[in-house]
């Protein structure tokens, strides 16, 4: 009888030996991304920053279209013409009336001619127009990258967490499954209750599934940040091994709403607006062109390119300069009508530009409410995890003497393994929270850096 009692304590020694030791495993060494890395590969590889990219590269030729119209506009023209059948004249002379033909049956020439703008209102404002055309491409630009960052990053730390879940998972399925080994020797010597084993059995089934619920998790998760990042799918990617650490200073960090992205693109366009209602008003302006032409013609009853004066084909040059000026006096009240409605295009938009204003107001009182109860909710997670270590601890060694049951024993891992998963998705809450205040705080491409 002794001995048995000695040997069941021995065992229960062994089972409690065993919660505390960890699995160790060896895995195919991936190449590990990091959060820069991965935002760097979006910013390269997705359609929307290279679409982005196109429009500033179109502004470019937007604005030396622009310019083309400041800039003189040089033309040739070059033709020959058969008149099978000339028209007749009546002439009168002396009062005599003779029938006369005016023309030859035969007609060339080639003619340079040049315009040069020397006012008009509508190409200097298109040509400003042009210019700020680009930078608002530029910032348009920037806002997309943002959206991309803060795209990835958020994918990024939900793959992290669901990870660091998936190990927490996996440390608590290896000693449950040492356990039931170690209670499973027992039940076949006879030194233990085979509900014992049952219980364990059914835990452990448990864990199995919700870690296989976790497997799919991270592999959806990590599918959805290779879309992002703009890689394939079937790209194998590990994340780089870090630990989150809250940051509460930026809390104590000054904002400047008006540096927001979404607000400079806003002010730009109303740039653009105000442009369009100044190229409406340069109808009202008057024009001036510079015209000049010169050219060489040649007519005569033979084919005059082949032709001279000895064949009957007169050759000549002839050339003009003229000065065209052009008065706008009443046009029927539509330019009045379109300067009223670039206007109203104005107010329209400075509404958007307020209610965006208050928008950007409301994100960032929001994220700093959502750093403060993240910030506390970490820390309370964190004391749980210790408290819930301890009572593990202290469990397995009653155990040990007798003075706990199987299920207290896996009662306290499970507590332990929801303690620390509690505390993961509380890091995720913070690190969402966290994208959210730099993104309100304007500050999304701090995050390329590492």
């Amino acid at each position: 009888m002794n001995r048995k009692r000695i040997t069941a304590k021995k065992l229960k020694i062994g089972v409690a030996a065993a919660f505390m030791m960890l699995a160790s495993s060896s895995a195919y060494a991936q190449q590990q991304i990091s959060l820069q890395e991965a935002i760097k590969q979006a910013l390269q590889n997705k359609a929307e920053a290279k679409k982005a990219a196109l429009q500033i590269k179109k502004a470019e030729y937007k604005i030396d279209e622009a310019r083309s119209g400041a800039l003189p506009q040089i033309g040739a023209t070059a033709g020959v013409t058969y008149n099978p059948v000339i028209q007749e004249s009546l002439l009168e002379f002396g009062g005599e009336r003779i029938r006369a033909q005016l023309g030859q049956a035969w007609q060339s020439q080639a003619v340079v001619t040049l315009n040069q703008t020397i006012f008009d209102q509508r190409v200097f404002t298109g040509l400003k127009a042009a210019k700020s055309t680009r930078e608002f491409y530029v910032l348009n630009a920037q806002l997309t990258n943002e959206q991309i960052i803060e795209n990835v990053a958020t994918a990024y730390y939900q793959v992290f967490v669901q990870e660091e879940n998936l190990k927490t998972l996996n440390v608590s399925y290896t000693n449950t499954e040492k356990v039931r080994n170690v209670i499973k020797s027992l039940v076949d010597n006879g030194l233990a209750k085979g509900i014992d084993l049952d219980r364990t059995n059914v835990q452990l089934t448990n864990i199995s599934s919700s870690r296989q619920q976790l497997v799919n998790a991270v592999e959806l998760s990590k599918n959805s940040l290779k879309f992002y990042m703009g890689i394939p799918i079937d790209t194998e990617i590990e994340l780089e091994e870090k630990t989150i650490e809250p940051q509460p200073q930026l809390l104590a960090e000054t904002v400047n709403l008006e540096g927001r992205s979404e607000l400079k693109v806003l002010q730009k366009n109303r740039e653009l607006l105000v442009f369009n209602k100044k190229a409406t008003e340069a109808y009202l302006y008057p024009t001036v062109a510079l015209q000049a032409n010169y050219g060489w013609a040649g007519m005569g009853k033979k084919f005059p390119l082949t032709n001279g004066l000895n064949n009957g084909v007169l050759w000549s040059d002839y050339s003009a300069i003229g000065l065209n000026i052009n008065i706008p006096i009443f046009t029927g009240g539509s330019t009045k009508s379109k300067i009223a409605q670039a206007e109203i295009d104005i107010q329209d938009l400075d509404q958007d530009i307020q209610n965006t204003q208050l928008q950007l107001s409301l994100e960032y009182k929001n994220a700093v409410t959502n750093i403060e109860n993240s910030l506390i909710n970490i820390e309370s997670m964190k004391n749980n995890v210790t408290l819930a270590e301890k009572v593990q601890k202290d469990t397995q060694s009653n155990y040990q003497y007798g003075l706990a049951t199987l299920t207290e024993v896996l009662d306290s891992e499970n507590a332990l393994t929801d303690a620390k998963q509690n505390y993961t998705t509380a890091l995720l809450d913070y690190k969402q929270a966290e994208i959210k205040l730099i993104k309100a705080k304007g500050e999304l491409n701090t995050l390329q850096n590492p």
